[in-house]
């Protein structure tokens, strides 16, 4: 009789993949299931919107692992696999068709899923979404340089996608209810520079607009906004946001809000259920709330973590947000927390402005009360470990001379002390 643990993993993501890793590396000997619902092995999602469709990263580079590692490693991957329902009482998953799996423990990294558009004509073909690798062949198929395209949505995937397809020739529209790409995300000030950006490579920006609808027959024309202009498309891209996945721990009791709730180690409402990637609304232990972050280093870091919380090791997942994005020849890392409406400043080091369609270099800090909240680096390297210690000290209550913060002669490691 086999008496030793299973620990189960719902989601063959990167975060889920990254668990079962950190499990076999901690010495667990136990029985390691990962389920998946894709029929490919787990990969990263990073390359979807940048080197798959710029056609710089080979496909066989966006998996977590060589085909062999699962049964190298005695990690029971079943892919094309989806889990219906979860009983706590029992300590089971359910799969479609009715199998059980026990567990001892269990860790949910069942990420997210995009927003629908919700408009007539939504359903058209060539109306495309990206999470998945195959929606990324799919988009990567029809940039040309014949093709006209229209993304819906200016946030990261939004802006990423459009940069390809200028890449690759193609009339480019994004369409966005705000006022500025990212404005959501960065404020005014840094979201101009990347308005900027996509302008002197071609594209062509509908902000404070709307979808009506989508026309067509059978296949995507034109897309029809709310003050009435009329685009003409080919392929359109949708890119309004993601949601997380929470269906299976709604259903199963486990407390849900904007994610799955859990404590500063990734542990659920349930003693014997972990979270963690862009699902987890996690307590942060830095910044004093609970935080959903939906980036690859959550997925690539926070994985880990709940895997050595399952194995009993002491955890506190404090790691700071910290996302890249390349676009055109900008490439930029950005590290912290900082709402547009938490912050009083944005201090720059270095002219952010774009010159004849060259992307700047510089950095932008949001500052509140003197504080570094967050930062981000722009075709600047290698001061990623600098910035992260002003934001945790900002956030931990330490201010810094802001004259000195804008001044690229001052050593970012001197504001400290």
């Amino acid at each position: 009789m086999n008496n030793s643990p299973t620990f189960v993993i719902v989601g063959a993501g990167l975060a889920g993949a990254k668990a079962a890793q950190t499990l076999r590396e901690e010495g667990f000997d136990g029985r390691v299931i990962l389920l998946g619902e894709e029929p490919e092995r787990p990969y990263e999602r990073p390359p979807l919107s940048k080197g798959l469709l710029l056609g710089t990263t080979p496909r066989s580079d966006v998996y977590v692992h060589d085909a062999g590692w699962y049964d190298a490693h005695n990690v029971e991957l079943r892919t094309a696999t989806r889990v219906t329902a979860i009983d706590r009482t029992a300590r089971h998953v359910v799969l479609d068709g009715g199998e059980q799996i026990g567990y001892d423990k269990l860790l949910l990294t069942t990420g997210s899923t995009p927003r629908r558009l919700d408009v007539p004509g939504g359903d058209l073909d060539n109306v495309l979404y990206l999470r998945a690798l195959a929606q990324s062949d799919r988009i990567a198929e029809a940039l040309t340089d014949k093709s006209q395209l229209v993304v819906i949505g200016a946030g990261w995937i939004g802006l990423e996608i459009a940069a390809a397809a200028r890449k690759h020739g193609a009339t480019v529209t994004v369409v966005d209810v705000a006022e500025l790409p990212l404005q959501r995300v960065l404020g005014d000030e840094v979201a101009r520079v990347f308005a900027d950006l996509h302008r002197s490579h071609g594209v062509t920006f509908r902000f404070g607009a709307g979808v009506r609808e989508l026309h067509g027959s059978g296949r995507v024309s034109s897309v029809l906004l709310t003050d009435g202009t009329e685009l003409p498309a080919d392929t359109v891209v949708v890119g309004v946001g993601i949601q997380p996945d929470t269906q299976l721990a709604e259903a199963a009791g486990l407390k849900v809000d904007n994610g799955i709730v859990t404590d500063a180690q990734l542990l659920t409402s349930d003693p014997h259920i972990y979270a963690a990637g862009d699902v987890a609304n996690a307590y942060h232990p830095l910044l004093h709330r609970h935080i959903r972050v939906e980036h690859w280093a959550n997925a690539l870091n926070g994985g880990p973590a709940a895997a050595r919380a399952m194995l009993g090791r002491q955890v506190e997942y404090a790691r700071l947000p910290y996302f890249f994005s390349d676009q055109y020849d900008l490439g930029m890392e950005y590290s912290g927390w900082a709402a547009p409406d938490g912050y009083d400043q944005v201090v720059f080091r270095g002219d952010p402005s774009v010159a004849d369609g060259k992307a700047p270099e510089f950095m932008a800090f949001w500052v509140s009360e003197g504080r570094v909240l967050a930062g981000m680096n722009a075709n600047v390297w290698d001061v990623t470990d600098h910035i992260q210690a002003l934001v945790r000290a900002g956030h931990a209550g330490t201010a810094v001379d802001l004259a000195k913060l804008a001044d690229p002669q001052v050593p970012l490691g001197d504001l400290l002390g």
